[in-house]
């Protein structure tokens, strides 16, 4: 797995460009060790059999060794390998997709079951070039799921359908435990950054979700996700922070943003381990049921923590 590139170094709090052959460097805080073990080549070996993609690799996390290697869990990224969006700070490709694999859906359930998951993550690509924006793929793939391990727990995190709230429906009528759509960032840096985001659409879906599970009576943790260091400020992120509360989000994700390559945004500064918990702190403050805040959280970082019974049982 290629290492992330970051062109800044950190200088105090803020970051600054480096003299011309100087080589960048990350904070202590964002070296990650290696730790390759069985566990994690019997996983890379299964979802390469299946011809799986995961947001694991295709977003080069920096907490692959542990996920894989320790807990055995990966985020299965479903609808291909390639994104009609070109967001400026994902690694993901962004070209002309090709066609579905149809057999995706049994293949992540197969590897559910064979890896023995208590909770299985799901993500995907957007495809904007389908008529129901891939919602159709992803009922079929929580489905199989659930009829091969119907005792795994599953999160998804989803793409916006373009403001399609009939196909967000469908999706939310296969009822899985833990419903996440990211944020990614502040208003102010949308349309710089995000390629067809809009972050009333986002945050219309998360009150979509509320709704929905207030109407049919289920238990279901909604969540999303921001990405500390591209270029906002700390008091735009607490703004975040109370529309997301308005909207009854219950979990709440940070992490630093690390450029994949030279050709991605540029990171504007690196959060100290300090200031992460500054605002993890801001967030249960403001009624988040859980904030999970530092420099190498993902999305998906210890996501069984927070399906309902887990939430439930930490609040009591």
């Amino acid at each position: 797995m290629a290492e992330a590139v970051e062109p800044l170094i950190q200088i105090g709090k803020r970051a600054a460009i480096p003299k011309k052959g100087e080589a960048a460097r990350r904070p202590p805080w964002l070296r990650v060790k290696v730790r390759q073990n069985e566990t994690f080549d019997e996983v890379t070996s299964l979802l390469k059999g299946l011809k799986l993609n995961t947001v694991c690799e295709e977003a080069r996390c920096p907490n692959i060794w542990e996920c894989w290697g320790e807990h055995r869990t990966a985020t299965f990224m479903i609808l291909g390998e390639i994104c009609t969006r070109a967001c400026r700070y994902c690694s993901v490709t962004s070209a002309k997709p090709t066609g579905l694999d149809l057999e995706e859906p049994e293949n992540v359930a197969e590897a559910v079951e064979k890896m023995k998951l208590a909770h299985a993550v799901l993500t995907s690509v957007d495809r904007d070039d389908l008529p129901d924006f891939g919602a159709g793929h992803w009922v079929e793939t929580i489905e199989a799921i659930k009829r091969r391990s119907p005792e795994t727990k599953i999160e998804i995190l989803t793409p916006d359908y373009n403001g399609d709230w009939s196909q967000l429906r469908r999706v939310l009528d296969t009822h899985v435990d833990v419903f996440s759509h990211n944020m990614e960032t502040v208003p102010r840096l949308y349309r710089r950054l995000r390629s067809k985001g809009i972050y009333e659409r986002c945050l219309d879906l998360l009150n979509e979700l509320d709704k929905y599970r207030v109407e049919q009576q289920i238990q279901m943790t909604t969540k999303t996700g921001i990405i500390c260091g591209m270029g906002e400020e700390i008091p735009e992120i607490l703004e975040v922070m109370d529309d997301l509360r308005k909207v009854n989000v219950d979990v709440l994700t940070m992490g630093q943003y690390l450029n994949p390559t030279k050709k991605h945004l540029p990171i504007a500064r690196f959060y100290t381990p300090e200031e992460f918990e500054m605002l993890k702190e801001e967030g249960l403050k403001r009624g988040f049921k859980s904030v999970v805040s530092g420099p190498l959280v993902r999305s998906s970082y210890h996501a069984h923590e927070h399906v309902p019974q887990a939430l439930e049982s930490e609040g009591k």
